[in-house]
């Protein structure tokens, strides 16, 4: 899959893109990432691509002249038979969560525009834009944050990313609960704190007893810190007679 990204600081995405297991994913070519200084795109001497606003206010508008010609340039470059969806991030959009990633790492990928300053013309947006997202009810300073977010969950659903294929499968959200608590060395820490232990189920070698206590887990820390996402759940029947007994005996 291939994202081709429309930005004012292309330096911000090296970084994130050499470092980690998921730049697996991006060393590999699973996902090629190629980015376009939107400022290469200026007709004028200064580079500009901004504007005030018409109507008067704070900040600057993105112009749409620049945009367009970057826009063209994917296009061209990118030669899709079917043009990639024109993604722009934005406080209105739709909020990503697993579903929106999961539909991502399986598509053959998209543009992302990542606005600055005030905004966008609107007039570009409502001509180009196909999707709109946003990482939360939050304003950020552009949309290089939330386009690192993206392309970071997308690539860690890639085969052979993660060092066991089974990772991502246990995360929270791939069943619609938040994930189990996890515990690594020493058995006991220096102050000997008993309520400090491993749990003692997580020594016992029985896994189908590990498998239902990392399931009760899940229900009750979903329950306690996002109980939207047990409602959401029980409406598409992936909670079993099991589950919801255990949800009943915690409120008793």
């Amino acid at each position: 899959m291939r994202f081709d990204l429309i930005t004012l600081f292309p330096e911000l995405f090296a970084p994130h893109l050499t470092q980690g297991v998921t730049r697996r994913a991006f060393e590999s070519g699973q996902v090629e990432v190629k980015l376009w200084p939107l400022r290469d795109f200026a007709d004028n001497a200064y580079r500009r691509v901004d504007d005030r606003p018409y109507g008067g206010g704070p900040g600057m508008v993105m112009l749409v002249e620049p945009l367009e010609r970057a826009l063209a340039s994917v296009r061209s470059a990118r030669g899709d038979a079917v043009n990639a969806p024109l993604v722009h991030f934005t406080p209105t959009g739709r909020r990503i969560d697993q579903a929106v990633v999961n539909e991502f790492a399986s598509s053959p990928g998209a543009v992302l525009l990542c606005g600055r300053y005030e905004g966008i013309d609107q007039r570009f947006i409502d001509r180009h834009v196909d999707l709109e997202l946003s990482l939360g009810d939050f304003v950020l300073s552009g949309g290089e944050l939330p386009a690192l977010a993206l392309l970071d969950a997308v690539a860690r659903l890639q085969e052979g990313v993660l060092g066991d294929a089974q990772s991502h499968q246990q995360d929270s959200f791939s069943d619609g609960l938040l994930d189990c608590p996890h515990y690594s060395r020493p058995e006991l820490l220096a102050s000997g704190d008993a309520e400090r232990a491993i749990p003692a189920v997580l020594m016992s070698g029985h896994h189908a007893e590990i498998a239902c206590w990392r399931r009760e887990q899940s229900l009750a820390l979903t329950a306690c810190k996002r109980p939207d996402l047990i409602v959401t759940a029980r409406g598409a029947g992936r909670l079993s007679p099991a589950d919801e007994r255990y949800l009943a005996a915690l409120v008793t």
